[in-house]
């Protein structure tokens, strides 16, 4: 689906010829007589005739596989040509999005090429194109294809910027890759393009924050944020005003946010209780929810420890498991990727390596200027260990110079008197 520019009409290769020769090929081949009918008089209308043969294109999903792709080329060519070709091309690719029916193995493959060369062969600033991707999302959600669609995600935005689109029409495109990411199975980039889809709202614009397809945008993400297996942190979706709207219109399920963001197992053990019936009620998960509260509890509990090492104790409380189970929730927690680090059975102790954030406000920064100080004593204290070894060092070093010097004195080396005498006496002793 590479985004082309052509310069001038678009042209197909291997597609040559007028208009009438290509436009009666085309009647002849779809068997359209009205078509045909046209073209038999002299300067036929190009408009009519385009419309007869669109009429007609429903036939292309019955020709032989091995004819489609240049038929469906010579039709996309011929409407091409109409001095607006907006009118034919809704028209032109719900017929392509039917699957070729002669061709149960690669008709999806055939439909979406037909699909595709469309986009490909409309001007980059073309805003047709805009409807013309619509329908490509649409016919993959509805093929589970998905994966035909990554590799163009990152030019979608640069994409509608040339199309000239509004926020309206970004946040349906948004929403319809979302769409076909979930039918996809990619719960991530589905969560990430409703995100995408929610800051298209006017955040100065109270009226749209707070609108029924900002309410239920918010709703959802707020379901896949509390739900997912792999989505921790809530920073990003807490910042989007129409989220931060949910306050007023629907409280609990922004209270409930809030304890996933940066609370703890007890505050939503104790929601469940103020609340009680509610989790069903919104066909919440609860088991799921739990689970990953106690993830996120035992996060925060490393984070708010500055020795980094944490008591079994600790973490039997503030998770409410018994001791036993503290080795698998250790191996969870660093699986999830929210802490790193490892268990010290002898000590009963888990000792913290790495742990992310799971916010950072005042709290946090409190945290972490206890941690510096906790730090700065303990290399304060190294520092001091370190200069009393240097200075013992120093001293033992100067003794051993001083034993040195004593020893090289008592051995005659430094010219000692009672040495000289005994030598003197040796040789008085000789001479007699």
């Amino acid at each position: 689906m590479a985004a082309t520019k052509s310069n001038g009409q678009p042209q197909l290769l291997f597609v040559d010829g007028s208009f009438e020769e290509l436009a009666r090929e085309m009647a002849d081949y779809l068997k359209a007589e009205e078509a045909k009918q046209l073209l038999t008089k002299e300067d036929a209308p190009k408009e009519e005739v385009l419309s007869k043969l669109v009429a007609a294109s429903q036939a292309l999903n019955t020709v032989a596989e091995k004819e489609y792709t240049a038929a469906s080329n010579l039709m996309i060519h011929l409407v091409l040509q109409s001095a607006d070709p907006k009118k034919y091309l809704p028209t032109l690719c719900s017929t392509f999005s039917k699957p070729l029916a002669n061709s149960p193995v690669h008709g999806q493959s055939l439909s979406l090429n037909a699909l595709t060369t469309v986009f490909n062969l409309l001007e980059q600033e073309d805003p047709i194109r805009a409807r013309v991707f619509r329908e490509i999302l649409k016919f993959l959600k509805a093929h589970s294809m998905f994966d035909n669609l990554r590799p163009y995600l990152d030019k979608l935005p640069e994409w509608m910027e040339s199309w000239g689109c509004d926020e309206e029409i970004e946040r349906k495109l948004y929403e319809e890759v979302a769409e076909a990411a979930l039918e996809g199975g990619d719960e991530d980039i589905c969560y990430e393009f409703i995100l995408k889809a929610l800051r298209t709202f006017d955040a100065d614009e109270k009226d749209e924050i707070t609108s029924e397809d900002a309410q239920r945008l918010s709703l959802r993400a707020i379901r896949m944020a509390i739900l997912s297996n792999s989505h921790f942190l809530f920073q990003d979706i807490r910042a989007i005003p129409s989220v931060q709207a949910l306050s007023d219109s629907h409280p609990i399920f922004s209270q409930l946010l809030n304890i996933f963001a940066e609370q703890d197992l007890e505050d939503y053990n104790d929601f469940n209780e103020e609340h009680e019936g509610w989790v069903e009620k919104q066909k919440l998960d609860h088991e799921k929810m739990h689970r990953k509260m106690r993830l996120l509890t035992f996060a925060s509990l490393a984070a708010a420890t500055p020795s980094r090492e944490i008591e079994y104790s600790k973490i039997v409380k503030a998770l409410q498991i018994p001791a036993e189970d503290i080795e698998m929730w250790a191996i969870d927690v660093i699986r999830a990727g929210l802490v790193e680090g490892k268990l010290s059975q002898q000590r009963n102790m888990f000792l913290v390596h790495k742990v992310t954030y799971r916010v950072f406000g005042q709290k946090q920064y409190q945290e972490l200027s206890t941690r510096v100080d906790h730090w700065r004593t303990t290399l304060q204290n190294v520092l001091g260990v370190l200069r009393q070894e240097q200075s013992n060092a120093k001293s033992q070093k100067e003794r051993e110079i001083q034993d040195l010097e004593r020893k090289m004195n008592n051995a005659g080396m430094g010219g000692g008197p009672r040495r000289q005498q005994q030598q003197q006496r040796e040789r008085t002793d000789n001479d007699d």
